[in-house]
């Protein structure tokens, strides 16, 4: 019986010390994606967004193979899921920092930022939309609100001005959520077939390969570039790229996915803070309102999902005791 105490209490630790070791993961990855917008911003007044990508993800690339053959030498991808680790790279990675890099270039690194916040909305909407999820009235009350809450987040001023330049880096920014939130979807039938720093290293590895020809179209544009245009860089490649990515995987292993999407939330505070403090930026109202909206609105969902999942967890217990 003793033996049998320790043995769980062994587990109750080794279980105790991963959940630790997620939320701190994804505490240093929140602080990395949100100061990123940072590292862009400064970086595309020099660079060209899809060369920008490029630099960046050779090195992260680079990283992510060494530490791969070092830590899973025998890890092999099948012939069955290339296309679709082709693809969440090309989502993922490609498509994504297209229009995020071209999206901050022309908006505030704060807007950008902000926009992030309608991640988990899109997600879920397509969802709903290609894997036929259900939902529930609340949850579309949700989407209906996120909605109203991205458009003051997205508008700035409540006005559409096609013509201006903050205006569609921001369309650009929601264009990059919709790219991630497919690649998020994307990524959960890789999940539990590979590991999360063979899946980091494989769609980086592919998303780099098609930014190649991409970037041949700004060959135009490409000159030296400062030291502090390259060190950003490199804070990009490793901190936000090979670390962030790993880590964020590693996390959404390990905790329930209502808490890694609560974590997700702090990435635009994040940014908003450092956009401010760094580059001296200005967040209208309206547009907090927006985000604050996007954010409690995710709140209330998950807590709804918090609830079912509990319901049908005592549900199902107390079938088997009547059994």
């Amino acid at each position: 019986m003793q033996a049998l105490l320790t043995k769980i209490k062994t587990i109750t630790s080794a279980q105790s010390k991963q959940q630790l070791l997620a939320n701190l993961a994804m505490l240093i990855t929140v602080l990395f994606w949100g100061i990123s917008f940072i590292s862009i911003k400064i970086t595309v007044s020099e660079v060209p967004p899809i060369t920008m990508a490029l630099i960046r993800f050779i090195i992260a690339s680079a990283i992510l193979l060494v530490i791969m053959r070092k830590l899973e030498p025998a890890s092999k991808l099948q012939k069955e899921d290339i296309a679709r680790m082709l693809l969440a790279g090309f989502l993922g990675i490609t498509l994504y920092f297209y229009f995020e890099n071209s999206g901050v270039k022309m908006t505030t690194a704060s807007n950008a930022s902000l926009i992030t916040s309608i991640i988990p909305i899109t997600a879920i909407a397509l969802d709903m939309i290609i894997f036929k999820a259900k939902a529930s009235a609340l949850t579309f009350l949700g989407i209906g609100c996120a909605i109203a809450g991205a458009y003051l987040a997205v508008t700035a001023n409540g006005q559409v001005a096609f013509n201006s330049a903050t205006f569609k880096g921001n369309i650009f920014m929601v264009f990059a959520m919709l790219a991630w939130s497919l690649y998020t979807l994307l990524n959960k039938s890789l999940q539990d077939k590979y590991s999360g720093l063979f899946l980091t290293t494989y769609q980086t590895l592919f998303g780099t390969i098609l930014l190649v020809p991409a970037s041949l179209l700004e060959y135009k544009q490409w000159h030296l570039f400062s030291l502090t245009a390259f060190f950003n860089i490199l804070f990009l490649a490793i901190c936000c790229s090979a670390i962030g990515y790993f880590l964020y995987i590693f996390a959404l292993k390990r905790l329930d996915v209502a808490i890694t999407t609560l974590y997700l939330n702090l990435t635009p505070i994040v940014g908003v803070i450092s956009g401010y403090l760094v580059l001296g930026e200005t967040v209208l109202p309206i547009q907090l309102l927006g985000g604050v909206i996007i954010i409690l609105v995710i709140i209330a969902i998950n807590v709804e999902k918090q609830r079912a999942t509990l319901k049908s967890m005592g549900g199902n217990s107390g079938c088997a005791k009547s059994t």
